[in-house]
C-alpha cells in the first residue's frame, strides 16, 4: 500500500467485516453521503438503509488492497464480496474532520 488508512476509514473497514452497523455509521458526519454508483444516499437514515441491503446486511467483505491521498480526497482500491454483489471497487473518501463526509463507490 502506498500509505496506510486513516482513522476514520480504518474504522469503516473494520466495522463492515465486523458486521457492526451502529459502528458503520458513526463513520460519518450526520449528513454524510454514500454515492454508490451514481445512487446517493445521505443522512445516518438512509446510508443504514443502503447498507441494510447492499454492505453490512449482505455479509460485505472489504480487503483494501492500497490506499493514495491526493487533493483532499483518500481512494482506496478494495476487493468486496457480499451477498449482493462481488468484485474489485473503489471507493474515494472525503473527511470532515475526524468523521467520513463523502465515500464515493466507483468501478476498479
Amino acid at each position: 500500500m502506498s500509505a496506510t488508512l486513516p482513522p476514520p476509514i480504518n474504522r469503516l473497514v473494520a466495522a463492515v467485516n465486523g458486521g457492526d452497523s451502529e459502528a458503520f455509521l458513526a463513520c460519518f458526519t450526520e449528513k454524510g453521503v454514500i454515492d454508490d454508483w451514481g445512487r446517493r444516499f445521505t443522512g445516518h437514515k438512509a446510508i443504514r438503509a443502503w447498507s441494510d441491503r447492499e454492505s453490512i446486511g449482505a455479509k460485505g467483505r472489504m480487503t483494501v488492497t492500497d490506499v493514495a491521498e491526493a487533493r483532499g480526497e483518500i481512494t482506496v482500491p478494495a476487493d468486496w464480496k457480499s451477498n449482493f454483489y462481488s468484485g474489485p471497487s473503489r471507493y474515494i473518501f472525503r473527511l470532515d474532520g475526524a468523521l467520513i463526509g463523502e465515500m464515493r463507490i466507483t468501478g476498479a
